[in-house]
């Protein structure tokens, strides 16, 4: 399988996008870029938790809905939801409806706001790799989970969150840009 595959505009891109335009839409403006802010953050985890067992592009077709009926994702409105809240999430076939993840993303919001203003943010990029590895040249170059995301995975399991294995705090730390895993070639290569 080809690491690569140039779209239709002659720009080369890792080939996990495909054709899909709303996944180009994403690698071209979001994955890899840096991403802080406890909000934005807490959307991040929440959705790759949503997402383990599935494919990202299921989550993003969703996301808008996600958004929606997760009051954009803003901490204190999640945690004050009751149980109310999570049957009517339950009948919503407009998000993954999964009454652990749910549950979990409810819980993990409770304890974001716990949290002082900024120390998720600061906590989750205290994970990310100060020294730089080699561009990967083909998928076989990325890895699934690396010490620093089972790290992360590890202190926030400590903290109660769940929903955060290392595999997903990886995916986290690529999407968020805490690690640049484009593949060599790619248009968006640092």
């Amino acid at each position: 399988m080809t690491s690569l595959l140039t779209g239709a505009d002659g720009r080369a891109r890792c080939a996990w996008v495909g054709a899909d335009a709303e996944y180009q839409r994403y690698h071209d403006e979001e994955w890899g870029v840096a991403l802080h802010g406890d909000r934005a953050l807490f959307e991040k985890m929440a959705l790759e938790g949503f997402q383990a067992g599935l494919s990202w592009i299921t989550i993003l077709r969703k996301r808008p809905r996600f958004r929606e009926v997760f009051e954009r994702f803003d901490p204190e409105r999640v945690a004050a939801f009751d149980d109310g809240d999570v049957e009517r999430l339950m009948l919503d076939a407009g998000i993954i409806r999964n009454r652990a993840k749910i549950l979990a993303t409810i819980g993990n919001a409770r304890l974001v706001t716990e949290m002082a203003d900024g120390e998720l943010d600061e906590l989750m990029w205290s994970f990310a790799p100060t020294a730089s590895r080699a561009r990967p040249t083909a998928f076989a170059d990325v890895p699934a989970v690396t010490a620093e995301s089972t790290a992360m995975s590890k202190e926030l399991r400590r903290r109660g969150f769940r929903f955060v294995g290392a595999t997903t705090m990886y995916a986290l730390m690529q999407s968020a840009g805490m690690i640049d895993d484009h593949i060599d070639g790619c248009w968006r290569a640092a």
